[in-house]
């Protein structure tokens, strides 16, 4: 994480989450067109048709199971790259996935997901994006109040917690606003 890009834990700009939605890859996007075709093929050739039947009910159902169906994989596509990026077993969690029904599997990985790795500027260690400071170097990740040592943001001038004058404390220029 280079120094220009901190941003305050808890802030979300939209940049970020395009970037989110950039997770889910290629062949994911591709394989949920072919899976909502194919229930749609399903629904309207396969499946007999009866003529008492009500065409708006077989277009609510085709629309929803499809979409449903390729939702679900596009939800597996993401879980195939976030795995990777937080540095979590691959195989396992896509197992999980698949395998418990109703998107429980997806539930369970949302919840026990591991926190996003970044590399710290200081001595390249693998460390949680949620961290202040290295552990391996101490190296300051993100502003902090010397009295108390919880997270303040770039622009506050009192501590939040403790309200500990933060002008006069010796923050590194890139951690300030």
């Amino acid at each position: 994480m280079s120094s220009s890009n901190f941003k305050p834990a808890g802030s979300k700009a939209q940049g970020q989450v395009d970037s989110d939605l950039q997770m889910v890859p290629y062949w994911s996007i591709v394989l949920a067109a072919v899976v909502f075709c194919a229930v749609q093929y399903m629904f309207f050739v396969l499946m007999p048709h009866r003529h008492n039947e009500v065409l708006a009910f077989r277009l609510l159902m085709s629309f929803t199971w499809g979409a449903a169906l390729a939702s679900y994989v596009l939800l597996l596509g993401y879980v195939s790259v976030d795995v990777k990026r937080r540095n979590m077993s691959a195989k396992l969690w896509m197992l999980v996935v698949l395998v418990l029904p109703g998107g429980i599997g997806a539930v369970v990985y949302f919840l026990l997901r591991q926190p996003t790795q970044t590399v710290c500027p200081g001595c390249h260690s693998q460390i949680a994006s949620s961290y202040n400071f290295c552990p391996q170097c101490r190296y300051q990740l993100a502003p902090v109040c010397t009295e108390c040592h919880r997270s303040v943001r770039p622009t506050d001038v009192y501590c939040t917690q403790c309200g500990h004058g933060l002008v006069e404390d010796h923050t590194p220029a890139r951690l300030r606003a």
